[in-house]
């Protein structure tokens, strides 16, 4: 019989059978094609991309969107149980899969319906890689000041200027971006959907991070970048508001990964105290130890109740900004928190790379960060609570 004090595989309550089914290939997927080689790709810095082909094939590169262009037809409450497990696996596919979908949203949501067949299928399922730009080197939690510009010309938009931050930069087939076309402001701000291959587009050297070395992160240079008007996503000046539901959306998948890495850091633990002996027993049969695991189970399992919360209401078509950034904020800190305590249970080995524990807590740090900082998530908070700040 197993050991019921080893990791099991998380409970879930899934709404349908096909959405069981789905759990099933995603954990089989991440058992026999991501983790046995995370550790060595990451620490080289290798980005995966013919796992991401296959998570295309496979259809979990298009969950949430409306089969009828490619998509999987899953409720947010589904996707983002999907995240959580290959985030568990590792980061780089889980937060891979969660920008390219990001990269799918202006698209999917605001596109005409021509735009939305000739493009969609493609990025939902043809086994193209997304990146979304809305980050520059001076504007980051500000974007509503972004500076890249677009100036009509003709049936064309030409796009200089330089993006920051932007996930698979360098490597995505396609970006997502938002740049001024009018009025300094929110309201001057259009989106637009750009090959990655297009004259003028150049990427950076990747940057160097603390963690996440296998997923890519590099500034985009637009020089002179020609777009035709067809791409443009939604009406001219209605970029703003489209980042900002994207924005909500993503920040319910950041939650998500926020979730599995915390996850694979409470195995990790578990896994070592049932097995290391000191002083004659196991050392999860200290009290201390064990009230440390507690916390960290409890936490995990109450990010998982809150972004999941947060994704029913979306599913119900109910507002839920205010519970997206309550998820994000909650689940971030709590992946930080869990995966330093990880690296503690563990002791001296899990300050090493023997064990990936540390690799865990250099990831979370990250997820306080990106899709708009855990400081930002307390501003969207507040004004929901008590209105925007006075002026």
């Amino acid at each position: 019989m197993p050991d019921d004090r080893a990791p099991q595989p998380v409970e879930r309550r899934l709404p349908t059978e096909e959405s069981k089914d789905l759990l099933d290939l995603v954990r089989d997927i991440a058992a026999r094609e991501i983790a046995p080689r995370a550790a060595e790709e990451e620490e080289a810095g290798q980005f995966p991309r013919q796992l991401f082909a296959l998570l295309s094939e496979s259809g979990l590169l298009g969950l949430p969107y409306d089969s009828a262009h490619g998509g999987g037809d899953q409720p947010y409450e589904v996707y983002l149980q999907v995240l959580e497990e290959l985030a568990a696996a590792r980061l780089t596919v889980g937060l891979g899969v969660s920008v390219h979908s990001l990269a799918c949203h202006a698209l999917a949501g605001y596109g005409s319906d021509t735009q939305r067949a000739e493009h969609l299928p493609a990025m939902l399922g043809g086994g193209l890689l997304g990146a979304y730009c809305l980050s520059e080197p001076g504007s980051g939690s500000d974007a509503a000041s972004l500076s890249t510009r677009a100036v009509r010309d003709g049936d064309d938009w030409v796009i200089t200027g330089t993006k920051a931050w932007i996930t698979h930069g360098g490597i995505a087939d396609f970006y997502t971006v938002l740049a001024r076309t009018g009025a300094e402001g929110p309201r001057g701000i259009t989106a637009f959907l750009v090959p990655g291959d297009a004259p003028g587009l150049s990427a950076a050297a990747p940057e160097k991070k603390m963690g996440m070395k296998g997923s890519p992160t590099a500034q985009l240079h637009f020089d002179g970048v020609r777009v035709a008007d067809s791409r443009r996503l939604g009406e001219e000046g209605q970029g703003f508001p489209i980042a900002l539901s994207a924005l909500d959306s993503g920040r319910l998948g950041i939650a998500a990964c926020a979730v599995g890495v915390a996850q694979a850091a409470l195995d990790v633990a578990v896994g070592y105290a049932t097995e290391r002996r000191q002083f004659g027993k196991p050392v999860a049969d200290f009290q201390g130890l064990r009230f440390l695991l507690a916390d960290m189970a409890t936490r995990i399992e109450a990010g998982r109740a809150l972004y999941l919360a947060a994704a029913r209401l979306r599913d119900a078509g109910l507002p839920f900004s205010r519970q997206a950034a309550m998820a994000k904020l909650f689940c971030t800190d709590m992946v930080m928190q869990v995966t330093t305590d990880a690296v503690q249970v563990l002791g001296g080995y899990g300050y090493t790379a023997d064990f990936p524990a540390e690799r865990y807590m250099r990831e979370a740090k990250v997820l306080q960060i990106v899709e708009g900082t855990n400081q930002i998530q307390r501003m969207v908070i507040a004004r929901h609570l008590v209105g925007p700040e006075t002026r």
